[in-house]
């Protein structure tokens, strides 16, 4: 492989620390890399060093004659004046951009619901991000540095970022540098991995997963003594190889080694224990939402439907994340759960003892807060919380809290205001945490975060006993942290069985279905099958639907009756949960069985 650029003995240091010393690195044709650390640990000024629009106080980059560089900053660099289509394709003819392959697959992927004409002063800020990505990517470049590019992008954005990046060169060309803490992306595009620690970066092979087993291994070998980072590590290892098969199948990493890692680590959640603990916390009633719809009105006097039919029983302990695109629903749905949106149809069943708690995108809980110290302000909560449950029980002071979270003493007398971004988002969640509720509503909580944290969060999340409801663009700590997923799509609420994976697929059939016409004429089309195979197939469909609602409304009750058992009777309350698996995986195969049917019927 041809070499393209190399940095030699680079130095980096502001006024109160050296952020590199004497760093030597090289990129070759075919590279793709992944840059992860703590946040302040310098990988944006690595990335700009390497991509020359950052100098170092000492050493060097050397790029190869003729190599081009494109960058993505996470600065707006965008003019207000310019429209959407001179900020991408410039001055170029549109017989010329539109003949281009490129340019109309970014067009397509990042930009369909936009209007090619905007003017990016009208834009909101996670648009003008996308606009910023798709000029880049419409470029022609032999390296592409990428600072944060999922920011502000949705699941489906996200996925089709990865595709493109993996057949934007053919194999052994090009080169990229990404800096993302979005761990399925990382794992998806990533050949190589760049950790930043300690002023130095560590290079391992392969993407996400391998590069935490290599960790391990070397946290391991060299007996570190930084023994929570490492445990964190061995967990989330043993979430890889047991909970996703699709991403530990790949030949990345020795399986042997990682099976011996995680021998003595146990799952990652206690299921009948906080089952157990959030239905004696709970009772039988969540909330249910029967029959919900919502409509704004508009300027014109008329209404916007918003949701539409939504039945959804939510029980003790359940761990759900929602999907869906900008504007979908989302955070009108979890209005509904909190109480803050009221519904224009059908009616919301609350449970007595409910006391529900929702980690916004904004930092509501530290507004009054900004120019306290952390100490004063744990110094006001409760002097403990109790993580976990059964066995595992433990009580953990606020200060044991924040340590957990990745606050150092030294924090500890930081004013609110002078956190990072990162920080503020982990206090906000401590405040949330110790007001002790017990339904828990996260809404983008993985912003500002690096992989570390976010493991760390996944931790904490592990042992809290309740409902936990989760909007996350962030793939990985979906799958994670929630145990299905349910989506927002035309304004309706679907179960996912398929999880992420079948979102996307349905999310691709409404992109295919034809701008135009009536759902008649869209049944009136030809499925490919004849007239005897039609029948057989809607027949088919019919009766998958009566199981699946039966099935359903036996799971539902069996779950409301954990709440009448003897909390203390784990074996019975183990045999229970075991049968209500069961159930629910007969469940995701009738749906999968389904969903392959009214694909064929159209």
């Amino acid at each position: 492989m041809a070499h393209l650029l190399g940095a030699e003995a680079l130095h980096l240091e502001y006024a109160t620390r050296v952020v590199f010393d004497s760093v030597t690195l090289g990129i070759e044709e075919g590279d793709r890399i992944g840059i992860v650390g703590r946040n302040g640990d310098g990988k944006s000024s690595l990335l700009g060093m390497l991509a020359g629009t950052k100098e170092p106080d000492s050493g060097r980059v050397t790029v190869r004659g003729g190599t081009t560089i494109g960058v993505l900053s996470q600065a707006d660099t965008l003019g207000d004046d310019v429209t959407i289509a001179e900020a991408v394709v410039g001055d170029t003819p549109e017989h010329e951009w539109a003949g281009d392959a490129r340019v109309r697959d970014v067009i397509a992927g990042l930009l369909t619901d936009l209007p090619w004409d905007a003017r990016i002063g009208s834009l909101s800020g996670g648009q003008r991000r996308r606009v910023s990505l798709a000029k880049l990517l419409a470029g022609d470049w032999d390296v592409i540095a990428l600072d944060e590019p999922t920011n502000h992008l949705d699941v489906e954005a996200i996925t089709w970022l990865a595709g493109h990046l993996k057949r934007r060169w053919a194999a052994n060309s090009g080169a990229l540098l990404v800096v993302t803490h979005d761990r399925w992306f990382l794992d998806e595009i990533c050949t190589e991995t760049w950790e930043v620690h300690d002023r130095i970066v560590e290079p391992f092979e392969g993407g996400y997963a391998a590069y935490i087993l290599q960790r391990v291994e070397r946290d391991r070998m060299a007996a570190a003594t930084e023994a929570k980072r490492q445990n964190l590590a061995r967990k989330e290892l043993a979430w890889l190889r047991r909970g996703a098969p699709a991403r530990t199948s790949k030949p990345k990493f020795r399986i042997d080694a990682a099976n011996e890692l995680i021998a003595d680590v146990p799952e990652i959640r206690d299921a009948v224990s906080l089952q157990s603990l959030a239905v004696s916390r709970l009772g039988k009633d969540v909330v249910d939402l029967l029959d919900v719809g919502v409509a704004y009105p508009t300027d014109g006097g008329g209404s916007r439907r918003i949701l539409s039919d939504v039945e959804w029983r939510i029980a003790p302990g359940e761990r759900t994340g929602i999907l869906g695109v900008n504007g979908a629903g989302k955070s009108t749905l979890l209005g509904l759960i909190s109480g803050t949106v009221e519904p224009t149809e059908g009616r919301i069943k609350r449970g007595t003892t409910v006391k529900v708690k929702t980690l916004t995108q904004r930092l509501d809980e530290l507004e009054q807060l900004w120019n306290d110290p952390v100490r004063v302000v744990i110094s006001g909560l409760r002097t403990s919380y109790t993580m976990g449950a059964g066995s595992k029980a433990q009580d953990l002071t606020p200060g044991q809290l924040l340590e957990r979270l990745g606050f150092s003493s030294a924090q500890l007398s930081t004013p609110v205001k002078d956190l990072s971004g990162g920080q503020q988002r982990r206090l906000q969640l401590l405040l949330v945490l110790l007001d002790q509720p017990n339904v828990l509503i996260l809404d983008e909580p993985t912003n500002d975060m690096d992989t570390d944290m976010l493991a760390a969060i996944e931790d904490l999340l592990d042992s809290w006993s309740g409902t936990l409801l989760v909007v996350s663009h962030d793939r990985y700590f979906l799958e994670r942290v929630t145990d299905q997923q349910y989506a927002i799509l035309d304004g309706r609420l679907r179960h996912l069985p398929g999880g992420v994976d079948e979102y996307l697929r349905l999310r691709q059939l409404q992109h295919a279905a034809p701008a135009a016409g009536s759902r008649a004429d869209a049944a009136a089309a030809p499925t490919g099958l004849d007239g005897a195979e039609l029948r057989a197939a809607q027949k088919e469909v019919a009766a998958l639907e009566r199981r699946i609602q039966k099935l359903t409304d036996q799971v539902d009750k069996a779950k409301h009756a954990l709440a009448d058992h003897d909390q203390s009777d784990y074996a019975g309350l183990g045999d229970r949960m075991k049968k209500i698996g069961e159930q629910e995986s007969e469940i995701e195969e009738l749906e999968l069985r389904w969903f392959e049917l009214t694909e064929q019927l159209g």
